[in-house]
């Protein structure tokens, strides 16, 4: 009867997971190794290659090592993570979580409400209202500089990567506040209570109570806002990369060579790049969560 009801069990795991499973092959790993094969080839949008393309091998890796472009975009890239994912999502949406928590103020739901509204309003929505609040001439930035007797500043002209820096980290910190915030409420109460009764200040509090219980949480957070930036593409509707690619990131150089130039083989041999530095990413990031168990 117990082997049975184990057999029985198992196939109604299978039979919940099947469905699941199914769109996982279909959306995520079929396109994957069809990336990486399309990577193997010429193919192109137009022309011959576009009904007969070649298999060249590694030779679109090769050349994509080669290409000066390419590594001004994976630079700008890994900026773009530094900067929106790392120091502005993660850091700002920790700092915010941790006041709130420790301040018990009655503009947390405020500045909750506010971070999530932030979230849900349409990306293409919330880049023209960057656009708009950038603008050299009439945007409210310059404004509020001029009102100061500063000058106007080009901000997308002269400085494209502090302004998608600062539009991605607007957008998406509301995600790292939400994680953090529901982190620090399963922190017991009386951790807290008797670092105040031992005369902890804040900072002592957050880094020898909080720091210690969230570090899990902490790690989650920054793979995956890691991983969502470095292949996000809204920074187009921003700057289209420019001016001269000097905001060009990864995904919008691979939309160039593939769609622009039509060099589909070659923009999915760079994709297949972009693909093993995300599964570093996400190694690194286990090797992290089994060290921290077993620690």
């Amino acid at each position: 009867m117990d082997s049975s009801h184990s057999f029985l069990s198992k196939k109604s795991i299978v039979a919940f997971l099947a469905p699941a499973l199914i769109l996982v092959a279909v959306f995520l790993i079929f396109p994957a190794f069809w990336v990486i094969y399309l990577g193997l080839t010429d193919q192109a949008l137009t022309g011959v290659k576009a009904v007969m393309p070649s298999f060249v091998g590694a030779r679109n890796f090769t050349r994509a090592f080669n290409d000066h472009f390419f590594y001004n975009a994976l630079k700008i890239s890994f900026l773009f993570v530094l900067g929106s994912a790392w120091l502005g999502q993660s850091l700002l949406g920790l700092v915010l979580a941790v006041l709130l928590y420790e301040l018990k103020s009655k503009w947390k739901a405020v500045v909750s409400g506010a971070a999530v509204l932030a979230w849900i309003i349409p990306e293409v929505v919330v880049a023209y209202l960057w656009i708009a609040f950038l603008d050299k001439d009439f945007g409210l930035l310059n404004q509020m500089l001029s009102a100061v007797g500063l000058s106007k500043i080009n901000w997308l002209y002269e400085h494209p990567v502090l302004s998608i820096v600062a539009f991605n980290t607007w957008r998406g910190t509301a995600f790292s506040l939400l994680l953090f915030a529901s982190a620090l409420e399963t922190i017991p109460p009386s951790f807290i209570e008797s670092a105040k009764v031992m005369g902890a200040g804040m900072g002592r509090r957050f880094f020898e109570v909080i720091l210690p219980q969230i570090r899990a949480i902490l790690l989650t957070d920054l793979i995956l806002i890691t991983l969502w930036t470095f292949n996000v593409f809204t920074p187009f509707l921003l700057t289209g990369g420019g001016p001269s690619f000097r905001s060009e990131i990864l995904p919008i150089y691979i939309w160039r060579t593939s769609f622009q130039y039509f060099k589909l083989g070659y923009g999915s041999g760079v994709t297949t790049i972009l693909l093993g530095i995300n599964f570093v990413f996400a190694l690194f990031y286990l090797l992290a969560q089994r060290r921290a168990k077993h620690a």
